[in-house]
């Protein structure tokens, strides 16, 4: 029984067998199994015994049996491989539905913003003709140089997770992630919940350090805050990753950050693509290892990125007035779906090589949008002009006459 060290696995295979060992049991350094291969030259291979990796907390525990007996037995067996891993398929439905339902909440909104801005503009007839809203309460919306930055510090900060990951490092992100999920809890659980209880959103109480905060928030945020606390404590079991609040998060953020046309959503995909090629296979050139797969393989990018470009269709065609056939956002999802099957199917493929999701989920759900756009006749309005602005009818109107009147 040995640890699983930086010498190959064929190598550790090799001495044991050489001193006579009947089998060889590596421990893994991180919780997850991981499946043990060859390098691509070494292609004489000539070991006869069984090789067995454990993952580390089952390591662990017969480390622990050997400190006090001196002897015991290991069973090995071969489980038949499913042809179909409901990991996987619970992986899938569960990033489709949670970009569905950050689209419909991201569209939602957009169209509310639209119709109180048009009474608002119908009512005013000081408005400076052509203006823009800029958009529902809190948006922010992404233009092309802040996509291009946004993935400079993402290399940046994978870089230096890469360099300087320790235990303290690990415990500051997760305290900043148990943040984000629960501001993302707490934001999903107001919106819903003010629904129903609407006089309860509207009243607002001051609290010290945090200012006006409606009552329905005062309500809602200690169970947030104590369901990412037990996460964060819990973490490490078997179980706790049902208490990971992280699609909050997501919805959240798809909620709150918009592209406002096509081309910034394909400035950011193409630049997340490169950078998943470049984490993934180049920089087993430059590091001697993955970093991508040695740091970050959680996988929100894979659902969140592409996230924004399909929950802005789905607000182009409600804006624009269009059927789910003739618009854009069904074939979106469509193109994401089917990217993140193909992704599924390469990991299988590849005999568990990481592969970077974006590789596949960038040309369906891009390539699907841009191909729909210039066959439809819409690529020049999507492009540049993006979601469809209100101008009051009036103001337009009134702009018409002064320039017959000239």
């Amino acid at each position: 029984m040995v640890d699983r060290g930086n010498c190959t696995f064929t190598n550790k295979a090799n001495i044991s067998q050489a001193a006579n060992a009947s089998a060889i049991l590596i421990i893994n350094t991180e919780k997850e199994l991981y499946k043990m291969v060859c390098k691509p030259d070494e292609t004489d291979v000539n070991i006869h015994i069984p090789a067995v990796i454990l993952p580390r907390d089952a390591g662990r525990r017969l480390e622990n049996m050997l400190m006090s007996t001196s002897s015991f037995s290991v069973q090995l067996y071969s489980p038949r491989r499913p042809i179909v891993n409901i990991a996987e398929v619970f992986l899938w439905l569960m990033a489709v539905g949670t970009i569905l339902c950050a689209s419909y909440w991201s569209a939602w909104s957009a169209r509310k913003a639209a119709v109180e801005q048009d009474k608002l503009l119908k009512d005013s007839a000081d408005e400076i003709p052509g203006t823009k809203d800029s958009g529902a309460s809190g948006v922010i919306y992404v233009n092309t140089k802040a996509a291009v930055l946004f993935v400079v510090l993402a290399s940046c900060l994978l870089f230096m997770l890469y360099h300087f990951m320790s235990s303290w490092l690990v415990e500051v992100l997760v305290v900043l992630f148990c943040i984000g999920g629960a501001e993302g809890l707490r934001t999903g659980l107001v919106a819903f919940l003010s629904r129903w209880f609407k006089r309860a959103r509207e009243p607002y109480i001051e609290v010290p350090l945090f200012g006006a905060i409606s009552y329905l928030t005062l309500a809602v945020s200690p169970f947030c805050i104590t369901f990412s606390v037990l996460w964060a404590v819990y973490r490490n079991i078997s179980a706790a990753w049902m208490g990971q609040d992280g699609i909050a998060m997501i919805i959240t953020v798809l909620q709150i950050v918009h592209i406002p046309n096509l081309k910034v959503g394909a400035v950011l995909l193409s630049c997340a693509f490169m950078y998943d090629l470049f984490w993934v296979f180049v920089s087993k050139k430059l590091f001697s290892e993955s970093v991508m797969i040695a740091v970050a393989r959680g996988g929100f990018g894979d659902i969140l990125l592409p996230g924004l470009l399909v929950a802005f269709a789905l607000r182009y065609d409600w804006l624009a007035y269009k059927t789910l056939r003739a618009g854009y956002f069904l074939w979106a999802m469509f193109a994401y779906g089917f990217g993140l099957l193909i992704t599924y199917v390469a990991l299988n493929l590849m005999d568990g090589h990481g592969q970077p999701a974006l590789l596949y989920i960038v040309p369906f759900t891009l390539g699907t949008f841009l191909t729909l756009g210039r066959k439809r006749g819409d690529l020049r309005t999507l492009w540049s002009r993006g979601e469809p602005q209100s101008i009051c009818p009036h103001i337009r109107l009134q702009h018409s006459e002064d320039l017959n009147f000239e």
